[in-house]
């Protein structure tokens, strides 16, 4: 599969998986103002607890998208520039993820390069890179955000 089929497969799972939470939110919404209009206070009181959770839904879904889209930038940013880690050659467990050691080691050359370099957001790109490719997804999200917030800045 190209990569571009598979970038395409996976816009429309999300769009699909955003129009589904959206039907899911207008839903629960109804179900909301029926318990509200119905007069009873302990039914009011569930209905607009019911509320809430559509409002938290869609925050969450669009900074989720937003996040995502900033991230799909930097990562063309990076790769046009030649900066996106190769890891093609590294070794991989059967499973397909990196083998330890060679993804510490990875990660060890790009820290190296971020305390060159730590006003650069595409060093922090490229650590957010790393921490992901050595399974450490929080500091992934951490070391991207930072990455983001640089670039907009710059």
């Amino acid at each position: 599969m190209s990569e571009r089929s598979r970038a395409l497969r996976i816009q429309l799972l999300i769009g699909f998986m955003c129009a589904a939470l959206v039907v899911y939110f207008v839903l629960l919404g109804r179900i909301a103002l029926a318990f509200i209009s119905s007069g009873e206070p302990a039914a009011i009181g569930l209905g607009l607890a019911l509320m809430i959770m559509p409002l938290i839904g869609v925050w969450v879904m669009v900074s989720t998208l937003r996040a995502g889209l900033a991230h799909q930038r930097l990562g063309r940013m990076a790769k046009a520039e030649g900066l996106e880690l190769d890891v093609s050659a590294l070794p991989r467990m059967a499973s397909g993820r990196i083998e330890r050691d060679a993804a510490d080691a990875l990660f060890a050359t790009v820290r190296g390069e971020l305390e060159d370099d730590p006003d650069n957001w595409r060093r922090w790109y490229r650590l957010a890179r790393a921490y992901d490719y050595a399974g450490d997804r929080s500091r992934a999200r951490e070391a991207m955000k930072k990455a983001v917030e640089m670039e907009e800045r710059s």
